[in-house]
């Protein structure tokens, strides 16, 4: 016992002497223009340019609203007419503004909204650099067929309900969606994994627990992801390029892999040229909406 008592006080003293304070000093990194791009059937094309952070930057929104670029040139087209967006002020605070470009209505002649099946591509002049980036509207190829809710697992408030879709997948692999759920009066937000692909469900008829989207700006309580009695629910799905799928699969795998140590890093894929960050994404969108009775 005494031995096994020296041992392990040697161990100890050998081991806490090897121990050294490790500190990491970042490189600096010029900022990069980020883009979130986006052109949707029926809708003008919304483009949001900002400048990317530190990794220990204070985030907060005084910050997010300075890091916005502004007076941009910003151009997208649909292969036939060329239309230069204008920049736009949303006020979003006191003394606080975020900007956006959207269509021109000063030169309707050129301004246009989105089509399914249809190629558009974008270009940025900033800072004397320009970043370009293609996309696709595609077709409505995964079809919501209808909605309806149903009691939530066994050990759920009996207030909450699981609400499901039925839709339909035409046969050919290459059908990408990504999803987003309305609740009452809240904004459209993406569910926590909000991208898939049909490598299992090509060809057929499924039904399948839509779950509900989340502000990735707040804490998610337990049973999120499942709705109350008495909610309207709108659930949107817009079929999406490979591109645009590509972007939110990897970027919501880095979303889900912070703070874990034992993740495997991955690169987020973006679609923009010329040095930027972010992406530039079609959506072909479909809506259906559900009353849950009380």
């Amino acid at each position: 016992m005494k031995r096994f008592i020296i041992v392990s006080f040697l161990s100890a003293v050998v081991l806490s002497s090897c121990e050294k304070g490790v500190e990491f000093k970042l490189d600096e990194v010029t900022p990069k223009l980020v883009v979130e791009a986006t052109i949707e059937n029926a809708q003008a094309p919304l483009v949001y340019l900002s400048k990317s952070q530190a990794y220990f930057s204070q985030i907060d929104l005084a910050a997010l609203a300075n890091s916005f670029v502004r007076n941009a040139e910003v151009y997208v087209s649909n292969g036939t007419v060329t239309h230069k967006l204008k920049e736009y002020t949303l006020p979003v605070g006191p003394g606080i503004n975020f900007y956006y470009y959207s269509n021109d209505p000063a030169s309707p002649s050129t301004a246009f909204v989105g089509q399914l099946n249809k190629q558009y591509s974008l270009r940025i002049v900033s800072e004397s650099k320009e970043y370009t980036a293609v996309t696709t509207i595609p077709n409505t190829t995964r079809r919501i067929d209808s909605l309806f809710w149903k009691p939530p697992p066994a050990g759920n408030p009996p207030e909450k309900v699981a609400v499901m879709v039925r839709a339909y997948d035409q046969p050919g692999f290459g059908d990408y969606i990504r999803y987003f759920t309305k609740r009452n009066r809240e904004p459209f937000f993406p569910g926590l994994t909000s991208v898939y692909d049909d490598q299992v469900i090509d060809g057929s008829s499924f039904e399948v627990q839509v779950e509900r989207g989340v502000d990735r700006n707040s804490s998610n309580p337990d049973g999120y992801s499942f709705f109350d009695k008495g909610d309207t629910v709108t659930v949107k799905i817009s079929n999406i390029d490979k591109a645009t799928f590509d972007f939110w699969r990897t970027m919501e795998y880095t979303y889900s892999t912070v703070g874990n140590p034992f993740s495997t890093p991955t690169k987020v894929l973006s679609n923009i040229k010329g040095g930027g960050l972010g992406y530039f994404g079609g959506y072909a969108a479909q809506y259906r909406t559900i009353i849950i009775p009380r």
